[in-house]
This record gives C-alpha cells, sequence and structure tokens, in this order.
C-alpha cells in the first residue's frame, strides 16, 4: 500500500468520525430542544411545589419530587459503602481465584438483568415475604440490588488504575495495610468511585420499571416531620413514574414534558457535579 493511499484512507475515516461526532451532538441538541419547546411551559413555581388537585384546580409535582429524593437517599446511603467495600475486598484483600472469579461474573450478570425482573422480585421478595407492600422502601431495596454492581464494578476499576509502586512505597514506608488503602488509596481513586456512585444516582432518577412494581405511583405530599419520616413505608411515585403516567394512563402529555424538563435539568446538574467533585477530589491534578 503506497503513502498516498494511506493518506486517503486515514482522512476518510476521520472524516467519517468526526461526522459520528456531530451526528451524535445534533442528536442530543436535538432531543434537548424539543423537549424543552414541548414542556417548558408547564413548568413554573406551583408546578414544582405543589401536587395534582382535581378540587383545587392545580398541577404539581412536589410529591414525586419528594419521593424521588427519599428514594435516592435510602438507596445510597444503603448502597454505597457496601459497593465500595466489596471493591475493596475484591481488590485489595482477596487472593485472585475461583471465588473473586465467580463474584465478578455474578455483579457483571446483575448489571445487565433488565430491571423489570427486579421490579418483579422486589415486588414478591421485599414486598410480599417481608410485608413492606408498595412502598418506597421496598423501591429503594430493589435499586440497591440493581446499582450495587455499577458502583463496585466502578470503584473496582478505579482502584486498579493507581499503580501498585503508590502500595510498594506506602508498606514499604511501615503503613498498615488499612491505612495505606485509607490515606492513599482511596484518594487516588476518588475521581472514579464518585463517578460510579452518581452513575448510580443517575440511573435512580431514570428507573420507572422496577419502581412500578414495588413504589407504587402515590404523589401525595407528607404532612409534617412525622409524616415525613412514615413516607418510607408508604406508597409514592418517583418523577420517571408520573412521566409514564401522565403519557399514557392520563394522556397529559403537558405535564409528561414538563416533568422531562425537571429530569433534564436534574441530569444535567448530576453531570456538572459530578465534573466538579472529580476535578476537586483529583489529587493527581494538584501542584
Amino acid at each position: 500500500m503506497t503513502i498516498s493511499m494511506r493518506i486517503i484512507k486515514d482522512s476518510v475515516i476521520r472524516t467519517l468520525i468526526y461526522l459520528c461526532a456531530v451526528f451524535s451532538v445534533l442528536l442530543l441538541i436535538g432531543i434537548i430542544v424539543y423537549v424543552l419547546v414541548k414542556g417548558v411551559s408547564a413548568v413554573n413555581w406551583s408546578f414544582l411545589t405543589s401536587v395534582t388537585s382535581v378540587l383545587k384546580g392545580t398541577v404539581g409535582i412536589a410529591g414525586n419530587i419528594v419521593n424521588t429524593i427519599l428514594i435516592i437517599f435510602i438507596t445510597m446511603v444503603i448502597a454505597t459503602p457496601i459497593g465500595i467495600g466489596s471493591a475493596i475486598y475484591l481488590n485489595e484483600y482477596a487472593k485472585p481465584g475461583m471465588v473473586v472469579t465467580v463474584i465478578e461474573y455474578a455483579t457483571e450478570t446483575l448489571s445487565g438483568i433488565p430491571s423489570i425482573i427486579f421490579g418483579l422480585f422486589g415486588m414478591m421478595f421485599f414486598g410480599e415475604k417481608m410485608g413492606l407492600g408498595y412502598s418506597l422502601m421496598t423501591g429503594a431495596l430493589t435499586l440497591i440490588i440493581m446499582v450495587l454492581p455499577l458502583i463496585t464494578r466502578n470503584t473496582q476499576e478505579a482502584l486498579k488504575t493507581v499503580p501498585n509502586t503508590y502500595r510498594n512505597g506506602a508498606i514499604g514506608l511501615g503503613s498498615g495495610k488499612w491505612h495505606m488503602i485509607r490515606t492513599i488509596l482511596i484518594p487516588s481513586a476518588m475521581p472514579g468511585i464518585i463517578t460510579g456512585t452518581i452513575l448510580a444516582v443517575g440511573r435512580i432518577v431514570s428507573e420507572s420499571a422496577a419502581l412500578l412494581f414495588t413504589a407504587g405511583s402515590a404523589k401525595q405530599l407528607s404532612n409534617g416531620i412525622e409524616g415525613l419520616l412514615d413516607k418510607p413505608f408508604q406508597s409514592g411515585g418517583t418523577l420517571t413514574i408520573q412521566m409514564y403516567l401522565s403519557a399514557t394512563s392520563e394522556g397529559d402529555f403537558e405535564t409528561a414534558f414538563g416533568i422531562a424538563v425537571v429530569l433534564l435539568i436534574i441530569v444535567l446538574g448530576i453531570n456538572l457535579g459530578t465534573k466538579a467533585l472529580t476535578k476537586h477530589f483529583d489529587v493527581t491534578r494538584k501542584e
């Protein structure tokens, strides 16, 4: 193959790559613009701070916002330490062998299972067997199983990126195993750990199939602190569930697109927050 032919082929491939990148960006912009045009008129202060009421004539998603925040909080408080701890054990303590291989294979398999199957399992086990019924707690326990593989695998990959010289240097200076992990390894892998955690939050925000079977679709606001404490054990629909119901059974596309605008803003905020936190905790970029 002559040099001129190689140059031509490289130019063609480079052009195709640029076209694919431009198409992806234009597709994303098109979706965002379409959703904003359809739904931005529905988003106002009343829409965000009230609940839908036929008697009062109001349309709002305040209850769904509270339900979403609660289910994110419950899920991440339990899943994050378990996922990070599992990754640390697999990467730093467990000896390579059949057990580690089986655990890693199980986490990869769990991450590929359709969410509706998790929903059926959560409904039967947490809802029926454990007696939690349709509640935010049932939904959160189901989501914990769903996001654990994501947190574990991302944390494990982040730990693998830390050079072994960091470990050997700390141990050589007399540091204990856990002290080395806590002071050297985790700070060095923190950007990857944060990314995995935020991705888990994003999956919780966008989940609907599993929650339809477990959390229900109630959208009332709690009355006072006591009502808020009881809320995890009551039925509650998140933003994605309400968007689905508004667009299907209720036929209210204006509300559905309004919720979509709110979800887009939340996703944008999550991505910007991820970048800011990753940059802040990236010790390799600090002088």
